[in-house]
């Protein structure tokens, strides 16, 4: 088994009580009929049969919704990357985090779960009340085709092809890990959530290099911070396993 470089106790140092700031007011946030309209134009766009959802990184390990079959399933054309800067949820004004989404090029290989048989709409407006708050995400919202050992099909993705503000694209994984080795915000730090994305991915034998690099670079970072707080029988790495 691959052992993390990206310890618990690594995790911990990266931990601060922060306040919730609240929605930042230069957004325009969804109504109660802005999300009615958009869970149904979604449910109309939906192939016949069960519900799928696409889950790549957080919603691996925190899905907030049941579910009654998953399976391992790729997403040609995409790739995870660490493109969403946030300054709430994992990030604070002071010292901003970033949010995995989906970039175009690559594969993506992740994990789809079917929801249990339901009214569509109903189903998907849940999923968008938990993703989703502000108008100028609703365009990254989308079917996305993916393909798993039973045959194709289409599963609902978030944060699939962002642009545009409060976005950066492409960025070197040692920034990356700079940033994640130090944001913290009210429910959590950005280096706890690497920590659960690559040891659930690991658990689903999918082992992406990218984020797998990622996780030595915010240890190294994490230990250059906070070098004298780090006991001296603090073990080098650890076996996968999840943060609860």
């Amino acid at each position: 088994m691959r052992r993390m470089s990206l310890t618990p106790e690594l995790v911990a140092l990266c931990h601060r009580e922060e306040v919730d700031p609240g929605p930042d007011g230069s957004w325009a946030q969804l109504d109660d009929d802005d999300f009615g309209v958009l869970a149904s134009r979604l449910s109309g766009e939906a192939d016949e049969g069960p519900l799928w959802v696409f889950a790549y990184g957080s919603l691996i390990w925190k899905p907030a919704f049941e579910s009654v079959e998953q399976r391992r399933a790729a997403a040609h054309g995409w790739h995870r990357s660490f493109c969403l800067d946030i300054q709430r949820w994992r990030g604070s004004r002071e010292q901003p985090g970033l949010m995995m989404a989906l970039e175009r090029g690559g594969r993506c290989d992740g994990v789809i779960y079917r929801l249990p048989d339901g009214e569509k709409t109903a189903q998907i407006e849940r999923l968008l009340r938990r993703e989703i708050d502000d108008h100028e995400a609703v365009s990254s919202v989308r079917w996305v085709p993916v393909r798993t050992t039973q045959g194709s099909l289409r599963a609902l993705g978030f944060w699939v092809g962002v642009t545009g503000r409060g976005t950066s694209l492409r960025q070197p994984l040692e920034r990356v890990a700079k940033i994640l080795a130090r944001a913290c915000g009210h429910v959590g730090s950005g280096a706890e959530y690497l920590y659960n994305t690559v040891s659930h991915l690991e658990t689903f034998g999918i082992h992406d290099r990218n984020l797998w690099r990622l996780q030595e670079l915010v240890a190294d970072e994490i230990r250059s911070i906070h070098g004298h707080r780090i006991a001296v029988s603090e073990p080098s790495a650890v076996a996968v396993g999840a943060i609860t």
